[in-house]
């Protein structure tokens, strides 16, 4: 049988990728297939949403970012002398706020609320005595500022020390110490109107029939006498932890539970009690979990941190157990007491108080994790009170903390401070492997959404028919070949 013959010259397989795969196998479809993938993905997907990102935001990221891996970072002058990246709950330097913004006359150990519009600053003392004032503000949601404060509607009796905040519409006013310097059982609220805001007068918290002899107020009155006693506000209720008698700190917990019919709080309900005696101690409510810390227990002022489960139970929500945490650093670095406190971004803070022999000016806080645990407590210099201050009351509002009130060195204050709780992130980050940060328009409101939208629309409109184009050279490879070698031959000429 006649063998084919060889035709002239040498044949051989192509190969790709530096001669490392043969072109018409499966392993360089596979790697042409995965890059055509990743490319349609960059055009269609990642590049329209840089874009809409790039209209609202201030910054957006180009490429894989790591944090850890950002060796490069500028951020913009308005975050001062933090460091750059701002660390995670840091705030920008705390500010005296203008005389115009000063409290009528001086005040310590009163509480500040906010109810709707309102800000209100309930009771205290000016050293003497305890007061029945309460001073109201208009707080501006747009930029987390307040107004000029002026007289607001009077307690019925003076109070200081009072266990006082928002829930369910209303800000509520309960214990705290009366003129004579003794803890009270006392409960008041007070509820602006639906429809003109006006805040009315304060009235009692005795569970009996309103003016209207119809609707029952809220029966808050506390089961024995309680000053320096931590609000919490819960989902279905109001809990109030600890406090003083008169003669020392107490372990008792009560909640009041709102009833599910008429949405009114009800008597409350021993709970759990506190692993140690505490009163003036910071309280804040994060997910299932009440976090006690600072005040002062049977020795003085206390570092420790209490952590109480919050649990289902037959007629609501209950803390059905409290523990101190097994790690050191769980608790304050020091002893703190008469500190302002609040909780924002997932962050528990403290500002301020007194370790019992001086004002203490530092800032802390701590981000609880998933589990309810905390690792430490951060600090940072550069977001301390510039001067030490106890007895103050702390408040969030938007991206802004607030101390108003308190007592330094120089005697019982009637300003406040105020601090910026959102440092600007970096303007540039330079990132490796790779990866950039970069400044975008930052265009705010409906008009930046709106925009975002257009710009996404835009790119991916733009890409689509870069895709498009891309295909029709992919689908007619000799007439692109001869449109280039006319463009190649007329450059020649």
């Amino acid at each position: 049988m006649a063998q084919p013959a060889l035709g002239s010259g040498k044949t051989a397989k192509r190969r790709v990728l530096f001669g490392l795969l043969d072109r018409n196998g499966w392993a360089w479809a596979s790697l042409k297939a995965l890059f055509w993938f990743n490319f349609i993905i960059l055009l269609m997907g990642y590049l329209p949403d840089r874009a809409y990102y790039f209209t609202v935001f201030s910054t957006i990221q180009i490429g894989i970012m790591n944090q850890a891996l950002t060796p490069v970072n500028f951020c913009p002058p308005s975050n001062g002398n933090l460091p750059c990246p701002a660390p995670p709950g840091s705030s920008l330097a705390w500010q005296p706020s203008p005389s115009e913004l000063a409290l009528p006359a001086p005040r310590r150990d009163g509480a500040v609320a906010q109810v709707g519009t309102h800000l209100l600053y309930v009771g205290g003392t000016d050293g003497t005595a305890a007061s029945d004032q309460v001073y109201e503000a208009d707080i501006y949601a747009s930029s987390g500022n307040f107004s000029s404060w002026r007289e607001g509607p009077k307690l019925p009796a003076a109070r200081t020390r009072a266990s006082v905040g928002f829930f369910g519409g209303s800000v509520f006013v309960i214990g705290g110490a009366d003129a004579s310097g003794k803890p009270t059982t006392t409960a008041w609220y007070i509820t602006p109107d639906a429809t003109t805001g006006e805040l009315g007068d304060w009235q009692v918290a005795d569970g009996g029939t309103a003016a209207d002899g119809k609707t029952k107020r809220p029966n808050l009155t506390l089961p024995a006498p309680r000053e320096g006693a931590a609000f919490v506000p819960a989902a279905d209720g109001i809990i109030i932890i600890g406090g003083s008698d008169g003669s020392a700190p107490t372990t008792t917990v009560w909640k009041s539970t709102i009833d599910a019919t008429s949405g009114i709080p009800q008597a409350y309900v021993a709970q759990a009690p506190l692993v140690d005696a505490r009163a003036d101690a910071a309280a804040q409510l994060d997910g299932n979990w009440i976090y006690v810390y600072g005040g002062v227990d049977a020795s003085g002022p206390t570092a420790e941190i209490e952590r109480g489960d919050v649990t289902a139970g037959t007629n609501g929500s209950q803390v059905s157990q409290w523990g101190t945490p097994t790690n050191a650093g769980a608790n304050l670095p020091a002893p703190r007491t008469d500190m302002g406190s609040f909780q924002a971004n997932g962050n528990l803070y403290l500002v301020g108080g007194t370790d019992g022999t001086s004002f203490k000016t530092d800032m802390w806080w701590a981000t609880p994790d998933g589990n309810g645990n905390i690792s430490s407590w951060n600090h940072l210099a550069q977001s301390d009170l510039p001067t030490g201050v106890a007895g103050g009351s702390a408040i969030s509002g938007g991206a802004n903390a607030f101390v108003v009130g308190g007592e330094t060195s120089q005697g019982i204050q009637a300003g406040s401070w105020r601090a910026n709780l959102a440092p600007m992130p970096p303007f540039f980050q330079l990132g490796l492997p790779f990866g950039a940060t970069i400044p975008g328009l930052q265009i705010s409101g409906e008009i930046g959404q709106q925009l975002g939208y257009l710009a996404a629309a835009g790119v991916a409109t733009g890409n689509f028919v870069l895709l498009l184009g891309i295909g029709w050279v992919f689908a007619h490879q000799e007439q692109t070949r001869a449109f280039m070698t006319k463009v190649r031959n007329r450059r020649k000429a």
